[in-house]
Parts: structure tokens; C-alpha cells; sequence
């Protein structure tokens, strides 16, 4: 008996191990980059403030892993994706999407529409930019490419969504029936990039963004991926294939964002958008979606406060 207790203890000590040390193993192979700009900044928030980036870079990609994710052969990086994560001292959290097609003004390089700041200048001056046009400081940045994303939806086993008409889109390389259904990675990507084919435009994908966001952290945080260790193995480490955070973020403070994201994803939070008072005005860098300046301001004065009772009547958009 005793060396049945032994045995059993051995295992559950290298269980242990294996827990801890995937994402610790993985974490050292993260990207380190100088995200945060120089010079004057606003002051801190009342919480912390994460932007969460996801990047079109295709980096790492083959020639065929681009055919099979429809991704093109744009060289370069932008940014396809920005989400701000504000986790208050109290209250709920908030996941808030920035339009990519915000026509803001961009330090040193004048009116453009936001996503041109990381082509212009990289995270320092997307973080910039954000910084000067909502008044609100960016605690910890995060970035994370298109096999990354792939990666992790596919060692979770797809995630389940629920598209309520069909979706066929050339551009994203997507054909897929209403209803719900599992999406492997690819089908995901191309879920959460499609624009074209939906009448919204970049306000639906947006909503689709964010739901998947939360269909991920709902699925990674269930028992099946601590318990299974090829799924374990595969999230973490495809996660940090293609993942960039700020020079200092840690692996102790990346992982505070786990609880705000697992509360978001159980309806225990806010998922809305800054505030706009036009998705279609044409400006010097094209079709361009216009800022609600009083809303906005309204919603990034709340956020200085670390105030997030009342953010969910900015999810509404105009007309």
C-alpha cells in the first residue's frame, strides 16, 4: 500500500510540473518588444488598462499555410484587431473595440485612420495615438499574430459559434452555412476577418471579434484543457508562437488576464465599442468611421474613473 500512495504521489508531482511548467517553458518563447512611446503620457487610469492587438503580419506563415488561411501575400504588419481590456479596482471588466477604421489624429503624421499608427510607427505609436485621443494610458500591450490564433483554436478542438444567415466571402476565403458549428482555425480566422460579405462591415466583425475572444477563454478555461495534456501543450505553446507583449510584462502579470476574460465571457462584464457617429464617411484615407465625441469622451472619462456601471449603454450604435 505504501508504495501504491508512493507511485500516486510521484504522478500527481509530475502532473504538477507539467502544468507549470508548459506555460512557463512556453512564455520563454514570447516575443519582447519596446511597446510603450516616450515623452508625455496621461496619467494612470483607476485600474489597469491592457491593448490587446491582433496583428495581420504574416510572418512565420509558409507560402502554403498562406493559401490555406487566405491570409495574401501582403508584406508588412498591421494591425487587424484592437481591443482595449479595462479591469477596474472594482466592478466589471470591459473589452472594448476600436474601430480599425477610426479616422483620428496620429502624432507626427496628421489625420488617418487608426491602424496606419502601427504601420507608421509600430506599437509605441499606436499606443501613442490611442493615448492622445482618449485621454486614458495603456498599462501592458499584447500582440498576437495569425498563427498564433490558428494555433489555439485548433488545439482547443474548434471553437463553437453560432452565425445566424450563411457567410461566403472570396476574400476570406470563407463558405459556411447558419447555425451553429465547430470552426477549426481557419475557418475561425476567416470568421473574425470577414467584412466584405456582411452588410456591417467593420462593425460586424468587430462583434464577431469579441464573441470569439470569449468563445475562446470559455473553452480554455474548462477542465478537458488542464486535463488533457496534448490540448494543454498545444494552447500554451501555440499562443506564444506568435505572441508580443511589452518588455514589462511577465508571465505573473499575463496572467491576470485570465480571471477579467473568463468574467467577460460568462456575461459578468462589458463588450461594447467606442462610440461613433458614422461607420461610412469618406475622408483623405477613404471610407473612414468617424468618432460619437461626446459619447466617446463620455465612455473614456468613465474608464479614467475606473468607473464601468454604466459602459453597456455604449454598446448601441447610431441610427
Amino acid at each position: 500500500m505504501r508504495n501504491f500512495f508512493r507511485v500516486v504521489f510521484v504522478v500527481l508531482l509530475a502532473w504538477l510540473v507539467f502544468l507549470v511548467g508548459t506555460p512557463v517553458y512556453a512564455w520563454s518563447n514570447t516575443t519582447r518588444i519596446d511597446a510603450m512611446p516616450s515623452g508625455e503620457r496621461p496619467a494612470a487610469t483607476s485600474g489597469t488598462l491592457w491593448l490587446l492587438v491582433g496583428s495581420d503580419s504574416r510572418e512565420g506563415l509558409s507560402a502554403e499555410d498562406r493559401e490555406r488561411l487566405g491570409t495574401g501575400d501582403a508584406e508588412g504588419r498591421r494591425t487587424d484587431t484592437m481591443m482595449l481590456l479595462f479591469v477596474p479596482l472594482f466592478g466589471k471588466p470591459a473589452l472594448i473595440s476600436i474601430p480599425r477604421d477610426s479616422y483620428v489624429t496620429i502624432p507626427g503624421h496628421g489625420r488617418n485612420k487608426i491602424n496606419a499608427a502601427y504601420a507608421f510607427g509600430g506599437a509605441p505609436l499606436l499606443i501613442q495615438t490611442i493615448e492622445q485621443n482618449t485621454g486614458l494610458r495603456v498599462d501592458h500591450y499584447a500582440e498576437v499574430g495569425f498563427g498564433g490564433f490558428v494555433n489555439v483554436i485548433d488545439a482547443l478542438g474548434g471553437i463553437e459559434m453560432c452565425p445566424k444567415a450563411a457567410i461566403k466571402d472570396h476574400y476570406s476565403r470563407l463558405d459556411i452555412p447558419a447555425g451553429c458549428q465547430i470552426m477549426d482555425g481557419p475557418t475561425a480566422l476567416g470568421y473574425v476577418r470577414m467584412r466584405y460579405a456582411d452588410p456591417r462591415g467593420d462593425v460586424g466583425r468587430m462583434e464577431r471579434q469579441r464573441e470569439m475572444v470569449a468563445g475562446i477563454v470559455r473553452k480554455a478555461a474548462t477542465p478537458a484543457t488542464v486535463l488533457n495534456p496534448l490540448r494543454w501543450w498545444g494552447v500554451n505553446n501555440g499562443a506564444a508562437a506568435s505572441l508580443s507583449t511589452g518588455q514589462d510584462t511577465g508571465i505573473l502579470r499575463a496572467a491576470g488576464l485570465v480571471p477579467p476574460l473568463m468574467r467577460i465571457a460568462r456575461g459578468d462584464g462589458h463588450l461594447v465599442m467606442v462610440p461613433v457617429s458614422s461607420t461610412n464617411t469618406t475622408t483623405s484615407a477613404g471610407s473612414s468611421m468617424i468618432w460619437d465625441e461626446e459619447q466617446s469622451q463620455a465612455m473614456f472619462a468613465e474608464i479614467a474613473r475606473g468607473d464601468t456601471s454604466k459602459l453597456d449603454r455604449f454598446a448601441k450604435l447610431p441610427g
